[in-house]
């Protein structure tokens, strides 16, 4: 078994700003009347008020402007990429770069966990109302969010042991750590929010519960993984990303040894497989993908971040067989244009190459008395987009209560 204690970080161990570095870089907003950051933002943050609460030294406003808008902010602070949506209509990208939202997000999460805030009140609205959500995920987290704040009554189901979805089970640690997921997952409890954890729901019990609630949510995540269609797939060895990164951190960073790996795939889950694998003590590990580097769907600060783990990445070659005798031994490429060759030992093939829904979750359809929201409506895509959708599906919900 391989065991890297590195794979796991406390919060305190997170790279993050102290009061003066927070200060600094939150005097560098232009403080713009039109906000271009806010507007950027999915989940509707509203980074434009909480950067100004910062600058101002209102540290405790700015937590509770992020959590009123985001249930999932602290997570959001980590993971989100903030250079495609936020930081990339900062005005400041005009002048020399923009703000580091995320740093100053994570500040003012930070500041909300050491001062042990609480700015969510359950409402007295829809106090007669009864809702569920099915998966634990951001989008019925966010959902959940916003009806408890209206007096509604939710339940969030759930076939894992614990709440958070892919948040918990598939980011790596070193990424997201369970104490920031817990952080969050804290403020959904103290608004009263129910959880029915190892308890998965059939179509057959989805149909009982939307009798037994006036509205149900649905937001399943993409837990089926996709496979290539090669010779020597189902060698042993050769395993889905899904399978790997759950695997990885369900036992807390033990696993079986690595040997070899080569991960294909190009974007941030491939990333978050490569550093995974050298965290847990793997002898060599290769990135091989498709696209050319600069196309690659992973973000810039991903892919620099194995680099500076001294992963090699090889650009435009696609894999076209899996070589071994009952186990995985070489995998050959094709480079995508050329035509040329090249086969590299492993000993582990992870198979970074997409997720889609499973064959149970992918016949919902929005109809009265059932939403929808998440990878089930948006076929995969950010997080905070997944908490816009929750956050509107309760408008609708809600909306409906009132009709």
């Amino acid at each position: 078994m391989a065991q890297k204690e590195s794979l796991v970080y406390e919060p305190e161990q997170l790279e993050a700003y102290d009061f003066r570095r927070a200060m600094e870089e939150a005097s560098r907003c232009l403080l713009c009347e039109d906000a271009p950051c806010s507007q950027g933002c999915p989940a509707g943050t509203d980074p434009g008020s909480f950067i100004r609460s910062i600058r101002f030294k209102n540290v405790t406003g700015a937590a509770e402007t992020i959590r009123e808008n985001n249930i999932l902010g602290a997570s959001c602070a980590l993971i989100c990429p903030q250079e495609r949506l936020c930081q990339a209509a900062c005005s400041r990208c005009g002048i020399d770069k923009p703000i580091e939202i995320g740093k100053l997000q994570q500040y003012a999460m930070e500041h909300e966990r050491l001062t042990n805030k609480t700015f969510l009140t359950k409402g007295d609205t829809f106090t007669d109302k009864r809702v569920a959500c099915i998966g634990a995920g951001p989008a019925s987290l966010a959902c959940a969010a916003e009806l408890a704040k209206a007096g509604v009554e939710v339940t969030i189901y759930d076939e894992h042991s614990e709440a958070g979805g892919m948040l918990r089970y598939l980011i790596p640690p070193y990424r997201l750590p369970d104490q920031v997921v817990n952080q969050d997952i804290a403020q959904l409890e103290k608004l009263g929010v129910k959880f029915e954890l190892n308890h998965k729901v059939s179509k057959e019990e989805l149909a009982k519960l939307r009798t037994e609630y006036d509205t149900v949510f649905v937001g399943a995540g993409m837990w089926g993984a996709k496979t290539l269609p090669i010779p020597g797939a189902d060698l042993e060895g050769v395993v889905t990303a899904i399978d790997f990164l759950s695997e990885a951190r369900t036992n807390r960073g033990e696993v079986k040894e690595l040997g070899n790996v080569v991960i294909i795939g190009g974007g941030d889950v491939a990333m978050d497989c490569a550093a995974t694998s050298k965290l847990l003590g793997a002898t060599h590990i290769y990135d091989v993908f498709v696209e050319t580097l600069e196309a690659a769907p992973a973000v810039q600060q991903e892919k620099e971040f194995v680099f500076q783990l001294g992963v090699p990445m090889i650009s435009e070659f696609k894999p076209v067989e899996f070589n071994g005798n009952g186990k995985v031994q070489r995998v050959k490429f094709e480079h995508m244009t050329n035509g040329s060759t090249m086969e590299i030992a492993a000993d582990t093939v992870i198979l970074a190459v997409g997720q889609k829904l499973r064959e149970d979750a992918s016949t919902f359809k929005e109809e009265e008395g059932l939403y929808i929201g998440g990878d089930l409506l948006n076929g995969g895509d950010t997080v905070v987009r997944a908490v816009n959708e929750g956050k509107e599906a309760a408008a609708k919900i809600m909306e409906s209560f009132r009709g």
